[in-house]
């Protein structure tokens, strides 16, 4: 398995991985051709320091993706952390340790930047998700509130 940056390219691929859940498929649209707000986000996320989509490959296909952030802060006297999201595992390869394999990574790229903490936020209804970031070491310390604008 290999691990790379996104790239415009790649993002059909992980808008189809985004949108293929219950949940995702209510909160994206995996069309063609894609929706242009997806190619506008993607060019935000690559000018942003510290911020990118990180693609898992197994033979020559995208089977995976997540978002890592690298959050510079005050809190905790300076220390950065990496903020994960938007992971997924494509459906046809699940069970291959594949999720498990692309946190590894992402969790060596936030060390490397210096990061004190990983923290993520995952869905309340997610419970499948819940187990998974468990068992690689998550604790569910705080409780995460959004709000829609």
């Amino acid at each position: 398995m290999q691990f790379r940056k996104a790239k415009k390219e790649d993002l059909k691929d992980i808008v189809r991985m985004l949108a293929d859940d219950e949940l995702g498929s209510k909160r994206e649209r995996f069309e063609e051709p894609l929706p242009d707000i997806y190619d506008q986000s993607f060019s935000e996320i690559e000018k942003q320091a510290g911020n990118q989509i990180l693609l898992a490959i197994e033979g020559g296909a995208v089977v995976g993706c997540l978002q890592l952030t690298i959050i510079p802060g005050l809190a905790r006297m300076g220390m950065k952390r990496a903020q994960i999201e938007g992971v997924r595992v494509d459906k046809k390869v699940r069970g291959k340790k594949i999720g498990e394999k692309l946190f590894e990574e992402a969790m060596a790229i936030a060390k490397s930047e210096g990061c004190g903490l990983v923290q993520l936020t995952t869905d309340k209804n997610r419970k499948d998700a819940h187990r998974f970031y468990e068992k690689l070491g998550f604790k569910a310390s705080h409780d995460g509130m959004k709000l829609s604008l």
